[in-house]
């Protein structure tokens, strides 16, 4: 019954799409040949002329809408991917109508019309979507349009999905309970229980009527997972297997196909791709240029006072770890009285650190003392945006204590970063700076470095905790 129900809901979609398109089209000739606010113009074609379009225009757009996946089930999809796809389709949709018409050669065709029509579609598109997710969030939260799931293994992914489902009652899933062969029977996690052993699932399958039926296998017992598909597949129900890989892989794997091999990369870094290295790298540059010019004022006081405040050199070097692992020397501003290469290698600066100078505790809380790495960047150790890199004894010593350190140097480190402007710089919790660099690496894009940049205006200049 609810695969009927489900195939009537795609139908109507459908038909209701073409509805509103041809909406659309209609209200744009009006607004632009009919209406109080229309001026005539030269070449006017008639109107059955342009309703003939309607003939091919709807079922085009219909195949459009189905090629950036309208139609497929969205029940946990987010409604600004579906707005997205409603804006793709209608802007392929207006530069190829614009092709149309040039091949057969038609200038007297309004393209002011087809734009209009554009916007109208786009418009009326996403009301109606909207519309119709509240209509069956409210259908669904009553009981009705509910797709139940049978969980096949008790695991990490198991009880996050079976979380995610309780809180967004919305998708309208219900699971109806797990099998599993460690975990105790009657068992229960957030409302649903282990009903019964895995090898009752041939029984489970055929006594009750499941819409979906979702492995979820502990990593460990993946040997039995061929034999479950052949089960599940020869069932007919639809069946889905979420990989509990959590501890292993990101939340969104990147994956290829190498000649129709699936391959699952353990971790996606956008900064991998050729051109987004190359956007990067010029930004880093024209920054590196744009920030000596701007601050060079306060560099200029900074080398003054730093050359007066304490005998020994105005810049300081100190070896750093970069990209794949390379070593660099970092430049500062000299903060600590001189010190030999022992003693400064012992430890992170901390508190009220007596080699700190007055000068050079002001330089650090307002991070004057970082502004040399702006030839680190020019020269190409270092990015404006990226994690802070660290001395060579720390990382040996991080890599062995740390799952997932070394992540950090497959990325140009950084001036500044999204662990930075979130408070954890100097003597704060490393696991932390490495949960927020790992999730600057996997997510990075151009908004999110900018975002980073207007972050360190506000926050990251004056920190607590730089000592």
């Amino acid at each position: 019954m609810i695969k009927d129900n489900q195939k009537n809901l795609n139908m109507l979609h459908v038909v209701g799409d073409g509805i509103i398109v041809a909406c659309s089209y209609m209200l744009a000739f009006y607004l632009k040949f009919e209406s109080p606010i229309s001026k005539p113009e030269g070449g006017y074609l008639s109107m059955g002329t342009y309703f003939t379009a309607l003939y091919f225009l709807v079922p085009a757009y219909m195949v459009l809408y189905n090629m950036v996946n309208l139609y497929m089930p969205r029940r946990a999809t987010r409604i600004r991917h579906e707005l997205y796809n409603i804006l793709k389709a209608n802007l392929i949709g207006f530069i190829g109508f614009i092709v149309v018409l040039y091949m057969i050669n038609q200038p007297d065709f309004s393209r002011t019309m087809i734009a209009m029509f554009s916007v109208i579609n786009v418009f009326l598109m996403s009301i109606s979507r909207v519309l119709l997710r509240r209509i069956l969030k409210y259908f669904r939260r009553k009981g009705y349009n509910l797709k139940h799931i049978l969980l096949v293994g008790y695991s990490r992914t198991a009880e996050g999905y079976i979380s995610r489902i309780n809180n967004n009652p919305q998708w309208g899933y219900v699971v109806s309970g797990i099998l599993d062969d460690v975990v105790p029977l009657g068992t229960t996690y957030h409302g649903v229980k282990v009903i019964a052993k895995i090898s009752k699932l041939t029984d489970y399958i055929r006594e009750n009527e499941y819409d979906e039926i979702t492995i979820t296998l502990p990593l460990d017992r993946y040997d039995r997972l061929e034999d479950l598909v052949d089960i599940c597949e020869k069932s007919g129900i639809h069946t889905k297997f979420i990989p509990d890989y959590t501890s292993l892989f990101p939340s969104n794997p990147y994956t290829e196909d190498i000649l129709g091999l699936p391959v699952i990369n353990i971790r996606y870094v956008p900064l991998t791709n050729g051109f987004n290295v190359f956007v990067k790298r010029v930004t880093d540059i024209i920054g590196a240029l744009f920030g000596m010019i701007i601050f060079s004022p306060v560099m200029l006081a900074a080398a003054i006072a730093v050359k007066l405040s304490s005998p020994g050199p105005i810049i300081f070097k100190q070896e750093r770890v970069g990209l794949h692992g390379q070593k660099f020397m970092m430049y500062k501003f000299r903060t600590m009285e001189m010190q030999s290469e022992k003693s400064e290698k012992k430890a992170w600066t901390t508190k009220d650190d007596p080699r700190v100078t007055p000068i050079g505790r002001f330089l650090r809380s307002h991070s004057i003392d970082e502004l040399p790495q702006l030839f680190n960047i020019l020269i190409g150790d270092m990015s404006l945006i990226g994690p802070r890199p660290e001395r060579p004894q720390f990382v040996e010593k991080f890599r062995q204590d740390i799952p997932r350190y070394m992540v950090k140097h497959q990325v140009r480190p950084g001036l500044t970063g999204w662990a930075q402007i979130n408070g954890y710089r100097g003597d704060t919790s490393i696991r932390k700076r490495i949960e927020y660099d790992i999730y600057y690496i996997e997510n990075w894009t151009m908004e999110f470095d900018v975002r980073i940049l207007i972050g360190t205006i506000f926050h990251g200049f004056i920190n607590k905790n730089a000592y």
